[in-house]
């Protein structure tokens, strides 16, 4: 298994680079890969502040990839998770995350000063 880094998901994502597309596009769809969350919370990051990515758009194109059935990632219904609450909030997609994986584990207690973040969590 190899991994990949998050230009590459962006070539795939953007085909803004037609002969790194073909490249990225042989690997993630036919190579076993592995994805790790801070990579992932990069492309995101990279998609919507240096591309303007809508987060709506973000959700439904990543949401797509991490479903593919060479790609694997430890924790990806934490990361469906985040992409969802990271589309429905003003919060930044790492806050998503960190509240996606207080959701996930059972009996934990979240530490935060962030108003955003104990907004959502206290919605729970």
């Amino acid at each position: 298994m190899a991994f990949i880094d998050a230009n590459y998901i962006l070539r795939y994502l953007l085909q803004d680079n037609p002969k790194q597309f073909l490249i990225v596009k042989e690997v993630i769809e036919n190579q076993e890969i592995s994805l790790t969350d801070f990579i992932f919370a990069e492309v995101v990051y990279v998609l919507e502040k240096v591309y303007s990515v809508p987060k709506s758009d973000i959700k439904e194109s990543l949401g797509g990839l991490i479903k593919y059935k060479y790609l694997f990632m430890e924790n990806k219904n934490v990361i469906l998770k985040s992409l969802q609450i990271y589309s429905e909030n003003k919060i930044d997609f790492a806050d998503a995350l960190l509240i996606a994986y207080h959701q996930e584990s059972s009996n934990t207690i979240l530490h935060t000063f962030d108003k955003k973040i104990l907004k959502i969590i206290s919605l729970e």
